[in-house]
């Protein structure tokens, strides 16, 4: 819907229908279904309704930002990323397959721009691509396939999933973050005592039982399954947001530093910790007992530690 946008992990954005349905937690507050579901009736979100296509005008843009590939690699040294959609799902159930099939169309024609499919179903993906003519090929190259990810519930659910989908790059969004995440320990199945585990980080599934003889893969052994290849992680804004504890966005910090893995700081969102000088006093604590002050999404900012951290996969 944009040629420019304010999202610090993109450079564009584009809808190619908008309308969604809620699927989890992270959904609670959605601030699309607030704008332009809400705010400006573009859409209705929620099962069995109809999803609003965007203008032909809209659909032409991606064209004309492939056209523009040479200048803006010679400003930018790399190629435009592009979010796709910002305001719907690409794999949502309700949407028409022939729209889907279009948007691939449109990808395909585009080879110039880096596609950022990010998605809440990340399920529907392989069927969704596998059920359509237009799609045999698969994902096109150009896209990098992502799946929202707000807990660890939601990890041990849709990281294996993302990870055995195939596609030119993987990457997460963790926004909005609610809980601690281990991606290094990720649920992939569990019977009584033992559970099989993903390191979706290093690239390795493991059991309770050992790996390689001897516990938990270490960050020397070589990968033997796909890997994330991103991790953004950001806090809730808008009048309902909910906090988010300064010890969950380190802990995934460093998790991707120990992994080589990119790792980019979005924003706080309305909250920040309250060290004492803040004022007001603090609003909320969090389960970790770590104080919390309301300032707004632009006090608060998206420093973490003094400085911002802005990796991204080259």
């Amino acid at each position: 819907m944009s040629e420019k946008t304010e999202i610090v992990w993109c450079d564009s954005t584009f809808n190619s229908w908008i309308g969604c349905t809620k699927v989890g937690p992270g959904c609670d507050n959605c601030y699309a279904e607030a704008d332009f579901g809400a705010r400006k009736g573009r859409a209705v979100w929620g099962p069995g309704e109809p999803r609003s296509r965007t203008s032909a005008a809209n659909w032409a843009l991606p064209l004309r930002w492939e056209r523009q590939h040479e200048e803006f690699f010679s400003e930018h040294g790399r190629r435009r990323r592009v979010f796709c959609a910002s305001l719907a799902d690409v794999f949502d159930n309700e949407v028409d397959r022939t729209w889907r099939a279009e948007l691939f169309a449109l990808i395909w024609a585009t080879p110039h721009l880096d596609w950022l499919l990010l998605t809440k179903r990340i399920g529907n993906v392989r069927k969704m691509i596998d059920a359509s003519d237009m799609d045999a090929r698969g994902l096109p190259p150009n896209v990098w396939l992502g799946a929202t990810i707000c807990n660890q519930e939601e990890a041990d659910r849709d990281i294996p999933k993302l990870l055995a989908t195939p596609a030119s790059r993987r990457f997460l969004s963790m926004e909005p973050l609610l809980g601690p995440v281990d991606l290094r320990r990720v649920c992939e199945f569990s019977s009584g005592m033992l559970g099989r585990f993903v390191d979706s980080l290093l690239g390795h599934r493991w059991d309770e039982s050992g790996y390689a003889g001897g516990g938990p893969p270490l960050a020397t052994d070589p990968p033997d399954i796909p890997h994330l290849d991103w991790v953004i992680v950001g806090g809730e804004s808008g009048r309902k947001a909910r906090p988010m504890s300064p010890h969950w966005v380190r802990g995934l910090r460093d998790q991707c530093a120990a992994a080589g893995i990119p790792f980019l700081f979005k924003q706080w969102g309305e909250f920040i910790e309250w060290t004492g000088a803040e004022s007001p006093s603090p609003s909320r604590r969090m389960p970790d007992m770590t104080p919390m002050v309301l300032v707004g999404k632009k006090a608060a900012g998206r420093l973490l530690d003094g400085r911002e951290w802005d990796g991204v996969p080259t």
